[in-house]
């Protein structure tokens, strides 16, 4: 086709044939033909695991000697406040373990402790877990500190 010709006359006995429709197969939706030409994400989930990668977890502090003896001594006292029917007010710093890979954060958690469980190595605590759940527990095991106005004279006998 010279560039001074009318593609118009050049294509005429094409353009007005009817748009070809198999007899075997049924029409595809004007929908799912848009998806085969939509954006294709060859690094789909690549930022994602970028991401998680880079997310700081850190190892469980195992406590020594001297530190879990001054632990259980302020368990101790906190247990025996319970005991005499109060419910003390106290901040622990727990060990978390990450849900997804390994290691996990140290959380401060403060609340009012209910009872302490020494069979099953757990704090129970005053606060529920969910709607009408279960009271929340920590493992004694995680626990790094404990604070509270009933335990600050033991640190200062160390």
């Amino acid at each position: 086709m010279e560039a001074s010709e009318d593609p118009r006359i050049v294509y005429a006995d094409i353009l007005y044939h009817p748009h070809h429709q198999s007899e075997k197969r049924a029409h595809m939706p004007l929908a799912d033909r848009a998806a085969q030409f939509s954006a294709y994400d060859a690094l789909a989930g690549f930022f994602d695991m970028i991401d998680e990668e880079e997310r700081f977890t850190e190892a469980e502090t195992e406590l020594d000697e001297n530190a879990r003896e001054l632990l259980d001594r302020k368990l101790q006292r906190i247990a025996e406040a319970i005991r005499r029917g109060e419910q003390p007010r106290v901040c622990f710093t727990v060990f978390v373990p990450d849900e997804r890979k390994a290691g996990g954060s140290y959380r401060e958690i403060t609340e009012s402790v209910r009872q302490i469980d020494l069979v099953s190595q757990r704090i129970v605590l005053n606060r529920r877990e969910g709607r009408g759940g279960l009271y929340a527990a920590l493992d004694i095991g995680r626990i790094l500190s404990v604070r509270s106005e009933l335990t600050d004279g033991l640190d200062a006998q160390e």
